[in-house]
Order: C-alpha cells, then structure tokens, then sequence
C-alpha cells in the first residue's frame, strides 16, 4: 500500500489495548500496521479507510458505538443494518466496519469472540446487495479495491482515480 500510493509513514501511536479491551477482542495486526502508517482518511477520493480519533468522520470506533446502539435500539425493530448480520456486540459475533466508498459500499470484519485472530472481510456493495465474503487481510483487500480492475463489485481501478490517500482532517467532530 505504501509503494501503491508512494505515501510517507507517519508512525502514528495507538492504545490498541484499550481500543481491543473496549472491543474484547484484538484488531487484525495489519490494520494496526496500516492505521499506524496512514491514518484514517481517503484513498483514490472514493474509498473511506476509518482510523482513530480523526474527528467523527473517520473514527471507527465512534462509528461502531453508534451502529451497536443502533442496532441494539428496540425501536427500530429486529432488522439489523447489517442484515442477515448484527453489528459487533463485545463478546458475540458480528460486523465491525472498518471502510465504505462514497458509493455506498460497506468494508467489514466479521468478528467472532470466540474466534480472535480470524477476521474475514464481508463487503456489500451498494447497488449489487448482499455481503460478499472474502478471506483475506485488510490490506489485501483494500489493495484489491483500488489497484485490480478486475476485483468485482468492489475494484475501483478502472475508473482511473489514481491510487492517492488523503488524510482525514481531524477537526470535523
């Protein structure tokens, strides 16, 4: 990913034990290796990579509370968001989204508690329906995004976007 969008490392430091102890279970190591080398922010201006503390917008973290209240809100009924799924509940199984596109695509782990350490990505694209199943690392994945044409539904690599990252702002919360 680094050769892909010639970026220059930052070195970010995390607290991921208190990141996984909120969680109950660990990230995958390359997401870590990932977020501590980019960030959370943009890649080819269409694909949203969710970090921590980069303002609401790229905070995953943030985002995951949300989804999990509102997943577990009564109100709206039985139907998850994340249908046939559930959002990641500490301790069950469930979906934890770590990246979307400005279409609407959704990028997910599958995390099962009593499973730590295997995290497939369940993607959904926006116009096509259903979660598609993918047992690979994060960063595969996302490096199949933007540079493999033929990574169907979700490759971007056609549409000739470039393969850049920009970071997210921080001061959009």
């Amino acid at each position: 990913m680094i050769e892909l969008t010639e970026w220059e490392p930052l070195g970010i430091s995390v607290d991921w034990a208190a990141i996984e102890g909120e969680l109950g279970v660990p990230l995958p190591a390359d997401y870590k290796e990932l977020y501590e080398v980019f960030g959370g922010g943009v890649f080819s201006d269409s694909v949203y990579f969710l970090g921590r503390d980069e303002g609401v917008s790229f905070d995953f973290l943030t985002q995951w509370r949300v989804s999990l209240s509102v997943d577990q809100d009564s109100k709206f009924g039985d139907v998850s968001a994340v249908d046939p799924y559930a959002v990641y509940a500490p301790g069950g199984k469930g979906l934890v989204e770590w990246g979307s596109t400005e279409w609407a695509d959704e990028y997910c782990w599958l995390i099962d508690a009593e499973r730590p350490g295997d995290y497939p990505v369940l993607a959904r694209a926006h116009d096509v329906g259903g979660w598609h199943r993918y047992d690979m690392s994060t960063s595969e994945f996302l490096y199949r995004v933007l540079a493999d044409a033929d990574f169907q539904p979700f490759g971007i690599a056609q549409y000739d976007l470039g393969t850049t990252f920009t970071p997210g702002s921080g001061d959009d919360e």
